[in-house]
């Protein structure tokens, strides 16, 4: 298959755990990081790709961490860069809870090959 020219960065909030807006901020905030990071080392022409294309990101949402850990498994056996952001628990959630999976950046036709039939967060 063919790039199709176009990147961009996904990340997928579990659902289930009903952060607060600031929480989900932050967290995608992490995951954003991570991926930007990763893909600094694994992907390096996909983040200058993605940074000239004016860094796109999209906002999904999953049920379950079950649901989370799948797509990464998806999206790392693609060669995405992937970063699964675990909370440290002082605020609103469990210590250790999967709260965020960050997808990319990579070439979107690739991304929506994994993420496609999710919803807007």
């Amino acid at each position: 298959m063919s790039d199709s020219g176009e990147y961009k960065l996904v990340l997928v909030v579990r659902n289930d755990l009903k952060m607060g807006k600031g929480k989900v901020a932050a967290q995608c905030s992490h995951a954003t990081l991570g991926c930007f990071k990763k893909g600094s080392r694994i992907r390096s022409e996909w983040l200058k790709n993605w940074e000239m294309d004016g860094q796109p990101k999209v906002v999904l949402k999953v049920q379950d961490e079950q649901s989370l850990l799948v797509l990464s498994g998806q999206a790392t056996r693609k060669g995405l860069p992937t970063s699964i952001i675990q909370d440290a628990g002082r605020t609103q959630i469990a210590p250790g809870s999967k709260t965020v999976l960050g997808i990319g950046p990579g070439p979107a036709y690739l991304i929506d090959e994994v993420t496609g039939d999710l919803k807007l967060y």
